[in-house]
């Protein structure tokens, strides 16, 4: 039994009584080395919530004294949630903002369980309490701060009439952070208001007090794109620059392909190649190709960059991409995992260029039935580079002429354009159009199977944001899962289920993409939520349930939303060292193969692959493997790159999140404002929450700006209706709004319903209620003949004219000046009390 058992073992002991340091380790009866190693644990035990320390510093397992530690995740209000460490998937423990102590957003803290608050009723009559419910996880107040997630924050700096502050960029941290006078921060130049600053926080002792940092860098003007950049780089530990080390390395390697590097690979230069990806793609490391074999067989070959032959094990390179784990792709750029030399260079898949691949060759038959799978080692030359919309017109179109009419990507978005429609010869056209219509009736076939078997139906309509050459959000366009997506989709599903089979098979230490089954609490609420919007559900822990029900999403107003809340009710895929199957792709096996320039799992599984195809003795196999992998090294690796991939997500929502607050900030600037069509999500007392239909940005239309009517809730609050006109704005409605207000700080859009006459005149909206008098009278005016304005050039006067006083009814037209008009009520006089007879 190790250390940590022990220690595990006497903590969970049952006559266990808190004790010091030294009383465990003298129950222990450790030696001088061993108190060494106990220290060290303890103190790791104690940052990881394993174990709290109480009064006198005595040590016990946070639940034998009502504590509990995790991850604090505010909201906006200032209210939080714990999520606990022992059951990071379940339900948080709720925390009022009051009994949050110095927390900040994604600290690690240590709290104590409290009692239910009582709730506070209002309103006439006797109110029924809430029933009792033991599922309920009880409050918690913050005790102590065990890790902070972060100890620079990057903000904007604003100086206030006493004090200079910094405004986090992060809206849940809701505190302003104190910084000193910054002409005496050593910064040159020196930082003034409003520009992106990082601070560097203090330690923080008191919430009644603000806290406490320093200005460490300026990124640049706050809502700048390059400032803005910068700070989300700061904010999720991303660095676009890689250690001279690495750079030393990545000189050492060519430019090209060399005869010396191709050996004994399978060499299928002369197999007709071709690539599929986005407008904007930097790096491209899939290609397809199709031979037409005997018997009407067709063999497809999905070609994967080889990147494990320029990565080697332990070398600097490879402990860069280990722990960067993946790339990350913000909005018009991209924090490769790689250096640009090989994402962008030597390992991608660009066009007329001899690239090294690993290729997955599988066979089907005419009904799409897999009739052998093989792997090798192998060298390409790519025909032809297409973008999604280009592949997209080959399946859609017969006229070749109409095919290359679509546009190549403009150059500064992606890492290579490829050669134009109008320079690819005829033969190669007719050859594309053949083989992208004979992939496509394997695909649909392998698709439609996928989802008989129960494959979830998880795709998520997604927009794309494109930048100027500035940097600023440009245009933006909805993506589309259409067939040309599809395609792709279904043959790289394809080689990493055929890859994961025979890993299990040959019992080959890898890595596995697992997705668990989720939790029935989980799909229980998600039932209860579906019938609130209509949507009726089976028994949903069945996937044939489950996919019958996001076929109903996709004609549901609402599908994005709710498809939203399916989302969040599963589990998250995680990469694992076994091979426990994928829910989501009702796949009993399943890894990840086909992206190992922006994924380290998948160079992983490649370097295992090499040790596969030795091990059977294939001609294309390497003399030696470079690596073999243990199970324990796996299963940390596993677990890094699940964090890695988490933390990229992450960053990735919050740059389009911040283009697009750009965007509609830009739009709003516009003297022509832009009508949007919109649905509504919901309906609240003080206004409406709408989704956009085209850029799928979440909104709010306040009440205060439906100017025309007076407007409340209907009986049922899915509706609100105008008192006068009867004008109703109901839940999954759509309505067409623009630009009202933008809040760039609480990462906030407000918009205005743009009713039909409005749209017609193009006439701009105003304030609610400003000026309603005023365009009264000069309507009057204007159609009795007179202008608005008169000769003078004086303006009319739009005072509010007096009251004519109502005829008394003696007769007088009008009061005197002198009559006094009574404003208060009179005071009752009281009778005076006669003096009693002594």
């Amino acid at each position: 039994m190790d250390l940590r058992q022990k220690l595990l073992k006497l903590f969970g002991a049952k006559d266990y009584v808190p004790m010091r340091r030294m009383e465990i380790i003298s129950t222990l009866k450790l030696d001088q080395d061993d108190t060494k190693q106990a220290h060290a644990l303890l103190d790791q035990m104690l940052e990881r919530g394993e174990i709290a320390r109480l009064k006198k510093d005595r040590l016990c397992i946070p639940e034998d004294a009502d504590l509990v530690s995790g991850r604090i995740i505010f909201r906006q209000s200032g209210s939080a949630i714990l999520i606990p460490d022992a059951n990071p998937a379940g339900d948080g423990y709720p925390i009022q903002a009051e009994d949050t102590a110095v927390a900040m957003h994604g600290d690690t803290v240590l709290a104590r369980k409290i009692e239910q608050p009582r709730r506070a009723y209002r309103g006439k009559g006797r109110q029924q309490r809430p029933a009792y419910d033991p599922d309920e996880k009880p409050n918690v107040r913050v005790i102590r701060i065990l890790k902070r997630a972060r100890t620079t924050i990057p903000g904007t700096l604003e100086q206030g009439r006493h004090a200079t502050y910094v405004i986090p960029d992060d809206p849940r941290i809701i505190q302003d952070i104190l910084v000193p006078d910054p002409r005496n921060s050593g910064l040159r130049p020196i930082p003034k208001k409003g520009d992106k600053v990082v601070v560097k926080l203090l330690e923080w002792k008191q919430r009644h007090l603000n806290p406490e940092g320093e200005i460490i860098e300026v990124l640049g003007r706050t809502h700048e794109p390059d400032a803005e950049f910068k700070a989300i780089l700061y904010k999720y530990d991303l660095n676009p620059k890689f250690p001279a080390a690495v750079e030393k390395q990545t000189e050492s390697i060519p430019d090209t392909v060399r005869p010396e590097a191709i050996g004994k690979r399978l060499d299928c230069r002369d197999i007709f190649t071709f690539t599929i990806d986005p407008d904007d793609a930097k790096d491209f490391d899939d290609a397809l190709s199709l031979e037409l074999l005997e018997d009407g067989q067709l063999r497809v070959g999905v070609h994967i960059a080889d990147v494990s032959a320029y990565v080697k094990p332990n070398s600097p390179l490879d402990r860069e991409a280990q722990e960067r784990g993946n790339s990350t792709y913000l909005v018009g750029t991209v924090i490769p995992m790689l250096p640009h030399a090989l994402s962008n260079g030597l390992c991608s898949l660009v066009e007329a260029e001899d690239r090294l691949t690993k290729t997955c060759f599988i066979t089907f038959n005419d009904r799409a039935d897999i009739l052998h799978v093989e792997f090798a080692n192998t060298v390409i030359c790519s025909n032809k580079r297409l973008t999604y919309k280009q592949a997209y017109a080959f399946m859609m179109l017969d006229d070749f002429d109409a095919i290359r009419k679509t546009p190549l990507p403009p150059k500064h978005q992606t890492g290579s354009t490829g050669r134009s429609l109008d320079e690819v010869s005829e033969d190669e056209m007719q050859t594309l159009k053949k083989h992208i219509d004979q992939l496509w009736q394997i695909a649909a076939q392998l698709r439609g199977r996928r989802f008989r078997k129960g494959s979830l139906d998880l795709d998520m309509t997604s927009v794309k944001i494109y930048v100027d050459e500035e940097g600023y959000a440009d245009r933006i366009e909805k993506e589309h899962n259409d067939e040309s997506h599809q395609l792709i989709e279904e043959f790289m599903l394809a080689a990493n289920e055929q890859v994961a089979r025979v890993m299990k098979k040959e019992n080959f230490p890898c890595i596995y993409r697992v997705h668990d089954e989720p939790e029935e609490e989980k799909l229980k609420e998600l039932r209860e939520t579906m019938l609130t919007f209509g949507v009726q559900c089976g028994n949903l822990s069945k996937p044939r349930e489950m996919s019958a029900m996001l076929k109903k999403l996709k004609e549901h107003p609402q599908g994005y939303t709710l498809k939203v809340n399916v989302l969040r009710s599963l589990k998250q895929a995680q990469y694992r060292a076994s091979s426990d199957g994928h829910y989501g792709l009702a796949k009993p096996d399943y890894t990840h193969f086909t992206s190992p320039i922006r994924r380290y799992s998948d160079l992983i599984v490649h370097r295992v692959l090499d040790s596969y195809l030795h091990k059977i003795g294939a001609d294309s196999a390497l003399d030696e493997p470079d690596i073999r992998y243990t199970q324990g090294k796996l299963e940390s690796l596993g677990d890094h790159i699940s964090v890695t991939e988490r933390n990229s997500v992450d960053a990735e929502r919050e740059s389009v999140k911040t283009k697009l607050l750009e965007f509609y900030d830009r739009e709003l600037k516009k003297e022509t404002k832009q009508h949007f069509k919109a649905i509504i999500t919901d309906v609240k007392n003080h206004g409406l929450f709408v989704e956009l239909t085209d850029t799928l940005a979440f909104g709010m239309v306040h009440i205060s700006t439906l100017d025309d009517d007076f407007y409340h809730p209907n009986h049922e609050g899915t509706a609100l209706v105008g008192r006068r006109k009867q004008r109703t704005y109901a839940l999954g409605q759509y309505i067409m709004v623009q630009v009202e207000r933008v809040d760039r700080f609480k990462r906030q859009i407000d918009f205005r319903v743009v009713l039909a006459d409005e749209r017609e005149a193009g006439k701009k909206a105003g304030k609610p209620f400003k000026n309603r008098r005023k365009k009264t009278q000069i309507a009057a005016r204007t159609n009795s003949g007179e202008h608005p304005r008169n000769t003078t050039g004086d303006r009319v006067l739009t005072k509010r004219p007096k009251k004519k006083a109502r005829p008394s009814p003696q007769g007088n037209p009008t009061k005197k000046a002198s009559d006094k008009v009574l404003t208060q009520r009179p005071q009752k006089q009281r009778r005076r009390r006669k003096p009693k007879n002594d």
